[in-house]
């Protein structure tokens, strides 16, 4: 912790050059902050099996003034998902890559640079940036803030209606130990639909590429917002993630959280249920093995009644592979006729991978409709016997009964497109095969 304490004192103006004035602006509170709070305790209560210090001890370089990587995305990750026909866009070791081509959006959307949008939409960025962040998050969300060179926004005006995806490529690499700070900000005001796809990859094997990666979604009245992600970094990235939403009356958030490939992954999510018939779908996915860690955490806070949350994480583990899931449900007093449910299932291929799992509801209205519950083990013997018996072959009868355990999570996302190449990046995974994506070079 002290080595960034002495950084960011040392380097303050050359984090500041180059970025906008109001991304500047909230860099001293969230530095006392983050001397206050420090890094998440590991074994505290929400951080029980990830040690943030220790995974942030390493010598990391910054990009810090936008530091030229000589990464093309277009030519590296060009990430071409048939038939998603998205407006795409890319962010290099935490910079939005500006290109020349214009987009063709609707009217008022704006889709680009975090630095930008701060200069172009003051009011906007001043009323919005940090804003959950700093209420709600931690003292590695407060580490972002400091540190934080770039990242994207999304911002829908009043009933405006974006009928393409967006899909957004975040590229770590640079032959070195790096370590990147990422932020979006996604703001959809009344009546206004989105959908958002993020993928992360990482150029090299071995270096150390860590990430923190900051993210607020405010969604108004009646608006519909989409959120897919998919991680297929390399064993040696650390991808540490925070999720911050807020939802208005009548609106509906679908997050949706898929890990192909990692090293060490701990993804955050916190959403707020503050206008009445909000709606959250809650959704994650986790395939590791050797020695990879995936640790999901989740706090949906139902304050007013009439909401819906739905909660629902897959784990598949092999080898030595460590899974964590901790989902916290809380039902405020006055959050009469809440819906909420939440489930974690877990399959594990050896003896030796471990799953950690503690669901858990905190209900302070007497009338509402909850649940929460979570299973553990391995592929169903008898089932693999029948499907042997009639002519299925051993490996092939545990893949597709592994594949089949992925469809409810996969079928939870509304891009035709998007399912489709999961179904084939799944499919590859389990076989062992390599998962860059069709279509990059």
């Amino acid at each position: 912790m002290q080595q960034y304490i002495d950084f960011f004192k040392s380097q303050r103006q050359k984090i500041d050059e180059s970025c906008a004035p109001l991304l500047n602006a909230f860099r001293e509170k969230a530095f006392e902050s983050f001397q206050r709070l420090g890094f998440p305790a590991y074994q505290s209560e929400d951080y029980q099996h990830t040690d943030i210090a220790g995974l942030l001890k390493d010598d990391f370089g910054f990009y810090l003034n936008h530091a030229v990587t000589g990464i093309n995305p277009r030519k590296v990750f060009p990430c071409n998902v048939p038939n998603l026909n998205s407006f795409k866009h890319f962010v290099v070791n935490g910079q939005f890559y500006e290109e020349q081509t214009a987009m063709n959006l609707p009217q008022g959307v704006f889709s680009g640079s975090l630095n930008t949008f701060a200069k172009q939409y003051p009011a906007l960025f001043s009323r919005y940036y940090n804003r959950q962040a700093a209420e709600k998050g931690d003292g590695l969300a407060a580490f972002n803030t400091m540190f934080v060179q770039d990242g994207y926004v999304l911002y829908v005006p009043e009933n405006v209606i974006v009928e393409k995806p967006l899909q957004l490529t975040n590229i770590s690499g640079g032959n070195v130990n790096s370590l990147v700070n990422r932020r979006m900000l996604i703001i959809l005001e009344q009546g206004a639909q989105a959908k958002l796809l993020v993928c992360d990859h990482t150029t090299d094997e071995k270096p150390i590429l860590a990430a923190t990666q900051v993210v607020e979604i405010y969604t108004g009245e009646n608006a519909s917002f989409d959120f897919y992600e998919m991680e297929e970094s390399s064993l040696n990235t650390v991808r540490l993630t925070a999720n911050f939403v807020q939802q208005a009356a009548s609106s509906s958030v679908i997050a949706n959280n898929i890990t192909l490939s990692n090293g060490v992954t701990r993804n955050n999510y916190q959403v707020d249920l503050t206008g009445k018939q909000a709606e959250t779908h809650l959704l994650g996915m986790a395939i590791v093995d050797v020695q990879q860690k995936i640790d999901n955490f989740t706090l949906i806070n139902h304050r007013v009644s009439d909401c819906q949350s739905n909660e629902l994480f897959k784990y598949i583990l092999d080898d030595e592979a460590v899974g964590t899931f901790s989902g916290r449900i809380i039902v405020a007093k006055d959050a009469q006729k809440t819906a909420a449910y939440q489930n974690n299932r877990n399959l594990l291929g050896s003896n030796n991978c471990r799953m950690y799992s503690k669901p858990q509801l905190e209900i302070y209205a007497d009338d509402v409709k909850c649940s929460h519950g979570m299973t553990t083990g391995q592929l169903d013997e008898t089932v693999l016997f029948y499907m042997r018996s009639r002519g299925i072959p051993k490996e092939e009868a545990a893949l597709l009964l592994k594949f089949a355990f992925t469809n409810d999570v996969i079928g939870g996302i509304r891009l035709e497109g998007l399912r489709d190449r999961l179904k084939l990046l799944i499919e590859k995974r389990f076989r062992g095969e390599s998962l860059k994506c069709q279509g990059c070079i």
